[in-house]
């Protein structure tokens, strides 16, 4: 079974909600990401999402685009965050997610792009500027060989589009919770619960959300209606306003927070 339905079958007998912190490999440096990382495993996070800096990267706000610039300048790439993630591997079973734009798996090759996130122990990849559409050659040697190819939604999506990703998804469905590129806001979207439950109607796998989820009381609003938050944005614009010397414990701390709303009981949408 692959770690992320293990993990997600672990959250469901405990009553728990996942929590996914993302992290740019290289940023803020490219020896600070592997301690990060760990720390934020052993503060509760149930997994990671490895962001490969990307020079355009279409979905992400001001925030990430500068991780992102960051990292590059440090030296950081797909092959670099690879080695990363088989690094991390050999210190943690946590499910491991590779989050990358299409241009750098292209370019590396995708067959062999499969075989090394497989061989460094990822246990899934999602590519948010390849619609389904175009992905049949990533699925036709992802899915075989395990490496779920994850899929995204949000408030746009079709009912076809959802019905496609019912019967695609492996792992988990990525929904963006709002329209527009990523960064951390003051309030979820009081249209989240809709476009949830709509999704749900067309989709049994657990959801994850993302996009604007910073805060506890942020975990505890989409609580009843997802089994999974990512928290990128915030995670980074803690990291740069912080301190080399205090990262880890400044880290562990937000970690620690939303660990704990996310052990809240609470009584989910149906589904």
């Amino acid at each position: 079974m692959n770690r992320i339905d293990e993990t997600f079958a672990r959250l469901r007998a405990n009553d728990q909600m996942g929590l996914f912190p993302y992290l740019t490999a290289g940023f803020p440096d490219l020896d600070a990401t592997e301690p990060l990382a760990i720390a934020a495993i052993e503060a509760g996070a149930d997994g990671l999402e490895l962001g490969v800096p990307f020079s355009d990267p279409l979905a992400d706000g001001a925030t990430m685009q500068h991780a992102s610039e960051i990292a590059l300048r440090n030296g950081a790439s797909l092959s670099w965050t690879i080695e990363l993630t088989r690094r991390l591997r050999a210190r943690t079973n946590a499910p491991l997610n590779l989050m990358t734009y299409y241009n750098p798996v292209f370019h590396y090759g995708v067959e062999r792009f499969v075989e090394d996130a497989l061989a460094a122990g990822a246990d899934s990849v999602i590519v948010p500027d390849l619609p389904s559409g175009e992905a049949n050659e990533l699925l036709a040697i992802a899915v075989p060989r395990g490496l779920y190819v994850i899929q995204m939604v949000a408030p746009t999506s079709t009912a076809a589009r959802l019905t496609e990703v019912g019967r695609l998804a492996r792992g988990f469905v990525y929904c963006v919770s709002l329209l527009g590129t990523t960064g951390a806001r003051s309030a979820v979207s009081d249209r989240v619960g809709t476009f949830m439950a709509e999704v749900r109607s067309h989709v049994s796998q657990p959801l994850l959300i993302g996009f604007g989820i910073s805060r506890p009381e942020h975990v505890r609003a989409v609580r009843p209606f997802a089994d999974a938050v990512v928290v990128g944005s915030a995670v980074a614009d803690l990291l740069d306003a912080t301190p080399a010397a205090s990262r880890e414990t400044v880290l562990r701390r937000y970690m620690e927070e939303l660990r704990e709303a996310c052990d809240v009981p609470q009584v989910r949408a149906k589904r």
